[in-house]
Formats: structure tokens, sequence, C-alpha cells
């Protein structure tokens, strides 16, 4: 008998977990998150998970079963979707399969590229702090054509630790040479603002990820309608102090 799939957990920021406010007038640096934020790679993630599952005589779940419960980290979703029991194996399984389907199986979302071109051009910091393995996250950005925009990517395997703890995006602003002042995180989800708060860094958030918009809202904060609209937002980078 299929195991059934344990109920989704809705993550609440807990009051002590408040971003400040933003001030775009400050922000010298822009952090991204990567999956549902730049780029669409459910395809990917759920062929790969369910590669992992079969191992087990589990059967397939939708990209949309998965994409709901992704962006806590592997070894969560494996222990989530596959078993407590198989994370070891199933890691395992789905690294190997998802190195060989990433590359073709993720996508651009939509306004991505020509918005962190322009952010680039007009002298703005750009790095990448996300949940998805650094090496994965550089491959990825290289083939989209935009890592050569990026000053630095961080991932659990590069920081040592996964979102919510905010050591990927402390090391973000030391790359960028910021103080959390002069940066913003950009995210899809309310596991990034709870990642945000605790880096003292403000949030803006983008649907298009494992989050509802209604969620999103939720938290209080900034929630853009498209990526694009960051263009608008961010014209000129302050000054270095």
């Amino acid at each position: 008998m299929a195991r059934r799939l344990p109920p989704l957990t809705r993550v609440v920021p807990h009051p002590s977990d408040s971003p400040p406010a933003l001030s775009v007038e400050r922000v010298r640096g822009i952090v991204f998150d990567l999956d549902g934020t730049l780029v669409d790679s459910y395809g990917a993630i759920a062929e790969s998970l369910n590669h992992a599952r079969a191992a087990f005589a589990l059967p397939p779940l939708s990209e949309d079963e998965v994409r709901r419960r992704v962006g806590h980290g592997l070894d969560s979703l494996v222990s989530e979707l596959v078993g407590p029991q198989h994370v070891d194996a199933g890691v395992r399984m789905f690294r190997e399969h998802y190195a060989k389907v990433f590359r073709e199986r993720t996508f651009a979302l939509p306004g991505v590229a020509e918005t962190i071109r322009e952010l680039r051009r007009r002298g703005y910091g750009l790095a990448v702090a996300s949940n998805k393995p650094a090496r994965f996250g550089r491959a990825i950005l290289e083939s989209l054509g935009l890592l050569e925009h990026l000053d630095d990517v961080q991932g659990p395997d590069s920081a040592g630790a996964t979102k919510p703890h905010p050591e990927m995006l402390r090391r973000s602003l030391r790359a960028l040479d910021l103080p959390p002042g002069a940066g913003v995180y950009v995210g899809d989800m309310v596991l990034d603002v709870i990642t945000a708060a605790r880096a003292g860094l403000p949030v803006i958030l983008v649907p298009g990820g494992s989050c509802e918009r209604d969620a999103l809202k939720a938290t209080g904060q900034r929630v853009l309608g498209t990526f694009s609209e960051l263009g608008s937002l961010f014209v000129r980078p302050a000054p270095a102090a």
C-alpha cells in the first residue's frame, strides 16, 4: 500500500522573525533565492524525487504535489516524501538522477534574465542564496547565461547550513562587501522572510514558487506582482558609505 503523504505544514513567522523595513534608497546589493524566484526547476526535482521513490516501490507524485513541499532542503524533502528511514539512500539516488536532467528541465522564470542584466548594468551587486547546493545552483545559472551577472552563489554545501539559518545570507553580504542595511533578500517563500529577518535583511517576495500569494501577503512583507517590477523599484544603487 502506498504511504500517504503527510499534511502540508504552513510555516508562520514568529513575531521575532520580522525583517527590518526596506529603504530602497539605501540598497546597493540584492540577494536572490533560486528555485521559484529566478528559475523553475520543479520538473527536474519531481522527476528525480520520483526516481528515488520508485526504488522503494512508492508511486510517482505529480509535479504540483512536489512543488508545494520544495524549499526546505533536500534532506527534508526526501524524508517527507520518500521516508525518514530512506534519507541517505534517497538523497543519493535523487542527486544521481538530478545531475542528468537538471539542465534541460530548468528554465528562467519570466522577466528574470532581462531584469538581472539591467540591475547589473545599473551597478547593483547581485548574489544567490538558496537551499539548493551551490554546485547545482552555479551550473544552472551558468547554463541559463545568468552566472556572469552574479558576484556570489551560496547553498547549504558552501554555507554549512540550510535556511532559515542566516549563514548563507551573511556570506552573500560579505561577498558583496555590504552591511545588512545596504542589502535586500528576494524570495518566494515564507521561509525566506524568516531567513532574512535572522540575517537582519529586509525582504521582498515574488510569487512563483511553493507558497500561495495569500500566504506571502499574510507575512506583511512587500509582495510583487512580477519579478520584472524589481527593475522599477531599484533604479540606482546607493553610493558606497
